[in-house]
């Protein structure tokens, strides 16, 4: 079943983020069908967050989309070279957003493997935000489409994680945060290979 919008605009984002690890985020980019179980991710508490790109209702070219309603994609182009992807969550004009890091490869692995240039399978194929958004096919382009498909989507396949597995830590690369850089906004479950080896604070 592919995620309802109101999935989405609820307000509490953390409680989003750790909903989502074990779904499953698809694409479908030139008719070719790529996906996988998520199982890392970072929320972003917007216009309260000093980590968020819209702190302080920062709107930018870049960032207006995260205004829209929840239910849409946010990518940005990282250091010049990674498409990083974003689930847009809450209502419209409450900036929040979930960076998905990782995801563990379910369909489409040879096209997967072809677009990140590997030969086998292994845990860097999909692990970090700027390998999961190569190997899924996904660009800036795509920044503001509806997660309700057809070049995007989440599904709920009926993946249950118990409480215990997920862990919780401090986002990545958000130093400059002040303060917010130590909130465990990041959530990945536990013992899964495809988790991302960058370290929070």
């Amino acid at each position: 079943m592919i995620l309802p919008e109101p999935f989405y605009t609820r307000t509490d984002v953390v409680t989003i983020a750790k909903e989502l690890l074990g779904k499953v985020l698809v694409t479908n980019i030139n008719g070719i069908t790529t996906s996988g179980m998520i199982t890392e991710t970072e929320a972003y508490a917007g216009a309260s967050d000093k980590a968020s790109h819209a702190f302080g209702n920062r709107r930018t070219a870049r960032t207006e989309v995260m205004f829209a309603g929840g239910g849409v994609a946010y990518v940005y182009l990282c250091y010049g070279i990674h498409h990083l992807f974003n689930v847009v969550t809450n209502v419209q004009d409450t900036p929040h957003a979930i960076l998905i890091r990782a995801i563990e490869p379910l369909e489409g692995i040879p096209e997967m493997l072809q677009r990140r240039r590997m030969e086998i399978v292994k845990p860097s194929l999909t692990s970090g935000p700027g390998a999961m958004s190569m190997a899924l096919g996904i660009h800036t382009r795509h920044t503001g489409l509806s997660l309700q498909g057809p070049e995007i989507w989440i599904e709920d396949r009926g993946i249950k994680l118990s409480k215990n597995k997920i862990v919780s830590a401090t986002r990545v690369g958000v130093a400059y945060a002040a303060e917010d850089a130590y909130l465990p906004y990041r959530f990945f479950i536990q013992d899964n290979k495809y988790v991302s080896k960058a370290k929070g604070l």
